[in-house]
Order: C-alpha cells, then structure tokens, then sequence
C-alpha cells in the first residue's frame, strides 16, 4: 500500500474535510483534488469485465457494500430505483460487491430486491482491493463521478437515494457538460 493510500484511509476513516449533513447515517465529503483516481476493473455477476473508461460522459454512482452490512441492504432499493429513474439523465449506478462470491450475491439481490436487477450492474471485489482503493472500507460507501471521470463526492455510510439530499449532490453532475465540451 502506498504512503498516498494510507494518508488518505486515515483522513478518510477520521472524517477530516467532512461537511455537515442532513442525514445522520451518512457522511458526505469532497473528493479531495489532490488525491488520484483510483483504477477499476473488476467482472459482473456473468463475469463481463467492467472499467470505468467506457462510462465517461456519464455520471457514475460507484457503490461499494456486502450482504452481510444492514446499512447496505436498507440502502440497496435505493439505487436501484435512482438506477432506474434516473438512467435517461445519464446516471449509472455500479454496485460493487465486497469479497463474496456471484451465487451468494444473487441470492441476496433475488431476495432484497427480488431480482438480479438489469439496470444496476452489480460488480464482484472479490479480493477487496477496489473498496481498499477507493473506500475506508466503511459499508456503504458511495463515490459520485462526474462526466469527465473526476470524483467529486464520497458518501460514507448509508443514503436514501431517492431523497432530497442525493438529488443535491446529482443534480450538479447531471446537469454538467459532456467530456471536451467547455464548462
């Protein structure tokens, strides 16, 4: 692990640059400029690889959670209804799974949800380093991407998708303009 990673775990986890918030289970911070943009490759529940590259000129809501975690699985209608409802503004939801295995994830989804959902692509960490690269591996935790690919807003803990306070955070990154185009 980087010295960058570590600084960054430490910050992350003590909530430094934290901003106030509504909703008392969540954290919401800025991505901090200064810090990289983690890789991302990881296979979906049929084992297609997934990148974050392809999704540039749309807003990403990168999900890390685990069926064990019962904030995840409050949180989990959530985005797949913000999946759902806002997929013609350009968002896209991942839900990123924490080291558990494609069978045992698709029995949670059939249960909490009642399907293996088509429009929340529900992406496998099976050995953690995704969440370890970009969380304090607290479930859930939720990073906002904007258009261009940049991080913009890490949500620690849970978050009612559909509500007021996950519209304030989107609603920048939507109305946004598309890579290349001039701000």
């Amino acid at each position: 692990m980087s010295l960058r990673l570590t600084r960054r775990t430490l910050l992350l986890a003590a909530g430094v640059g934290a901003l106030p918030v509504a909703h008392a289970r969540a954290l919401v911070r800025p991505w901090p400029a200064d810090w990289a943009v983690p890789s991302l490759r990881l296979p979906d529940l049929q084992g297609l690889e997934h990148t974050l590259e392809p999704l540039r000129g749309q807003v990403v809501v990168l999900n890390f959670w685990a069926s064990w975690c019962e904030p995840c699985v409050a949180e989990m209608p959530s985005l797949l209804r913000l999946a759902e409802t806002r997929a013609n503004d350009g968002v896209i939801v991942l839900a990123v799974n924490y080291q558990e295995g494609a069978d045992k994830v698709r029995r949670f989804l059939d249960t909490v949800l009642g399907e293996v959902p088509g429009s929340m692509p529900v992406l496998l960490d099976r050995d953690g380093a995704a969440a370890k690269a970009w969380t304090p591996r607290v479930f859930p935790s939720t990073v906002l991407i904007d258009r261009d690919g940049s991080p913009r807003w890490a949500v620690i803990g849970e978050l009612d998708w559909t509500g007021e306070q996950a519209s304030t955070l989107l609603a920048p990154l939507v109305a946004g303009p598309a890579p290349g185009q001039r701000r």
